[in-house]
């Protein structure tokens, strides 16, 4: 596997002037990720994992002019083009997941230790497209504000081949050019509503509130519902899906409309209970069991994706700041996440950089996928 992401690397122009090529761009990418499945998080550790692994690292990396140094680690992120690394995450992902008909849910995450009030950095935001089944990053833009997801979506979206999937997205991405963009790539849209979208998220709501008076004894609808008991919480969630009704606000201009949706989950913790209702527009029918698994697989990107970023990643506690660093270094990281995901035993991904960094034929095998 190690040999397929060097094949997308190869196609990545080198920022430095010849002069100052003493180590392949190649061999400082693939260094930085193996130091980082092994638990490294900063430049320091990545020089000093290439030195203790030095004899290892040679049996695939040429390293004519040994390991380079932290600061030269540091330069060379700092000047490498950020979309140039994301087009080749993407060839490389491509050549490893499998072609599927699945929920692609994307959201976007603040690097919180990228930011610097002093320095006037607003912090790396990161949006993301999780391939729900495949278990996989598919692709990622960066962006430097929280409100700039909207222009970085459509330019996510152009990277990914969307045929027969459905794409989740919150609120934020929740635009008639989104759902359009969707729809042309061959895809279908599941859309969070909030104030964004007042009359239209007004007249969703209302509507789902009028049919609830009857008990939706007059209103056409599919409904189910789940639940799940663990560590001292009960989560009841209740789904209905109606058909789109053509009077809601601005119907003709959200392109394949068909399905308006309601969810309510109801929590129960050390026995206080705790409601929330959140409503949706879809271009799938009205299969409220599909429906459900694309609500249910977006909520998941947090608990699969962000959160091991933060916990196992400690991406949060990144004080990388400076250049294009950030952005290369989260790009990085799903690089591993996604070695890490392959990896085929059933260990967490904590376990497994643990065993990267312990085994050295653990680590081939999350690298090529097999054991040397």
């Amino acid at each position: 596997m190690s040999a397929c992401i060097k094949d997308s690397f190869s196609t990545i122009k080198d920022p430095r002037i010849d002069r100052k090529k003493r180590h392949s761009l190649t061999d400082i990418l693939v260094l930085t990720i193996c130091a980082m499945l092994s638990g490294a998080e900063g430049y320091t550790a990545i020089e000093e994992f290439g030195h203790s692994k030095k004899q290892w690292l040679k049996g695939f990396l040429d390293l004519e002019n040994g390991i380079p140094s932290h600061d030269c680690i540091r330069y060379v992120l700092n000047l490498l083009e950020p979309e140039q690394l994301q087009l080749s995450f993407v060839d490389w992902v491509n050549n490893i997941k499998e072609k599927i008909p699945e929920v692609i849910a994307i959201d976007g995450k603040t690097s919180k230790g990228s930011q610097s009030k002093c320095k006037g950095l607003s912090g790396l935001h990161m949006v993301s497209a999780w391939a729900t089944t495949n278990k996989l990053v598919l692709a990622q833009k960066a962006t430097e504000e929280k409100s700039n997801e909207i222009t970085a979506i459509p330019s996510l979206l152009k990277l990914l081949d969307l045929q027969g999937c459905i794409v989740t997205i919150d609120a934020m991405g929740c635009q008639t050019s989104i759902a359009e963009q969707i729809i042309e790539q061959d895809g279908d849209y599941v859309l969070g509503l909030k104030g964004n979208q007042g009359l239209l998220h007004k007249g969703v709501k209302a509507y789902f509130l009028n049919a609830q008076k009857s008990d939706f004894k007059n209103t056409p609808h599919c409904y189910f519902e789940e639940s799940e008991k663990g560590h001292g919480r009960h989560d009841v969630r209740k789904y209905w899906t109606i058909k789109a009704p053509s009077t809601l606000h601005r119907f003709e201009k959200w392109k394949s409309l068909n399905t308006i949706g309601m969810v309510e989950r109801i929590s129960t913790i050390n026995g206080k209970t705790t409601s929330d209702v959140r409503y949706f527009i879809s271009s799938v029918d009205t299969d409220v069991k599909a429906f459900a698994q694309a609500v249910r697989s977006h909520w998941g990107i947090e608990n699969t994706l962000h959160w091991c970023l933060d916990v196992t990643f400690r991406e949060d506690d990144s004080r990388i700041r400076t250049g294009h660093a950030p952005a290369i270094m989260s790009t990085l990281r799903h690089i591993c996440m996604n070695l890490l995901k392959k990896e085929s035993s059933n260990l967490s991904i904590k376990q497994k950089r643990l065993n990267a960094a312990w085994n050295d034929k653990f680590r081939l095998k999350v690298l090529f996928g097999t054991e040397f």
